[in-house]
């Protein structure tokens, strides 16, 4: 994976920015700005199932390499503590890879380190 690959779309509009790409780890993170708040004044829920769908899809990626593609196929997020401003970091680390398959965790915590949502996100792993 490179840039090219990741710095687009939605994770470009968010601001997303790779602090660790591995394929066993992945840290991402993003400046919360206007763009991400909700009317009552909070980051939207959809941030945070981005950044959960995005930390884990790069690392399962990075993992699934040049066998082919990965795809998201579910997320489910819990949010946990309300945040306005500051960095949002997302940690996202392996639970399974498989044939198949894979099942990412990620942690995703605010500039103080409190954790502010937990996710995770199941992924197909398409043969080139």
């Amino acid at each position: 994976m490179d840039a090219e690959t990741i710095d687009v779309g939605l994770a470009r509009v968010l601001g997303i920015k790779y602090e660790a790409l591995e394929a066993d780890h992945v840290v991402i993170s993003c400046l919360v700005s206007p763009q991400h708040l909700q009317g009552h004044g909070i980051v939207h829920g959809g941030v945070y199932c981005a950044l959960v769908e995005t930390a884990g899809s790069v690392g399962a990626s990075l993992w699934w390499g040049d066998r082919g593609r990965v795809v998201g196929s579910a997320n489910q997020t819990d949010f946990l503590r309300p945040v306005s401003d500051g960095r949002l970091t997302a940690s996202a680390v392996p639970v399974h890879r498989g044939r198949s398959q894979q099942l990412w965790t990620v942690d995703i915590v605010d500039g103080e380190g409190r954790l502010a949502a937990r996710g995770q996100v199941r992924l197909a792993n398409l043969p080139a």
